[in-house]
């Protein structure tokens, strides 16, 4: 990934500046410009005289970093793909498009999780969150989001029948909240998360008691 911030030394302004803009591989558009030391001719044969110096830093762009950094990461995993994003005030979707796109979500989506805790990292680098990042690829969010509905829903019907609680697999804070969520207004059902990080996971009993997810 380039670095943000050049110093180039040059003749004049102009061509440490276009030096600059060269080892970035961006305009002056793209960029912030300080002038460092305008540097100076010197008397006769030039002696006495000073380069320029300037400093160029590139504009921050969250999406830009976003896309960099994804690109680095499935490339070091052997896949082609094209990144696609949309961004929505202080949401950034991305849609991660090619071929084995397996190996990029993972079991169950950890990889795709894991992927999307970094990114989130990286576009809000100033360790305050400014952009919340969404990752997918091949809709996977959705199906996802779906099948626990459904899992939900059908172990309901389970506990309500054997009157017994079940407990689900370790699951992403992301995903007992889907779980409870589909069954919050189940007034014969009751959710709660126990056990802690990465092991944490949903129950569903009967019991009226209930806790924090």
């Amino acid at each position: 990934m380039n670095r943000d911030r050049i110093e180039k030394t040059g003749k004049t302004p102009e061509e440490a500046i276009a030096a600059a803009l060269m080892v970035l591989d961006a305009t002056k558009d793209d960029v912030t410009i300080e002038i460092l030391d305008p540097g100076a001719k010197g008397g006769l044969f030039g002696i006495g005289g000073r380069p320029a110096m300037v400093a160029v830093t590139r504009n921050y762009d969250p999406v830009q970093s976003a896309k960099e950094f994804l690109r680095e990461v499935t490339l070091a995993m052997g896949l082609s793909v094209t990144i696609e994003t949309t961004r929505k005030e202080k949401y950034l979707n991305i849609n991660v498009v090619g071929e084995n796109m397996g190996i990029l979500i993972g079991k169950r989506g950890a990889t795709l999780d894991a992927l999307q805790y970094l990114t989130n990292l990286v576009v809000n680098r100033g360790g305050v969150p400014e952009f919340s990042v969404i990752l997918d690829t091949e809709n996977y969010r959705k199906r996802r989001r779906e099948t626990l509905e459904s899992l939900a829903q059908n172990l309901a019907r389970k506990v309500k029948a054997i009157r017994k609680p079940v407990s689900l697999e370790p699951m992403s804070r992301y995903e007992r909240h889907i779980i409870h969520t589909v069954l919050q207004n189940d007034r014969f059902i009751r959710t709660y998360s126990e056990g802690n990080e990465p092991f944490r996971h949903v129950v569903i009993t009967t019991m009226n008691k209930s806790r924090e997810a």
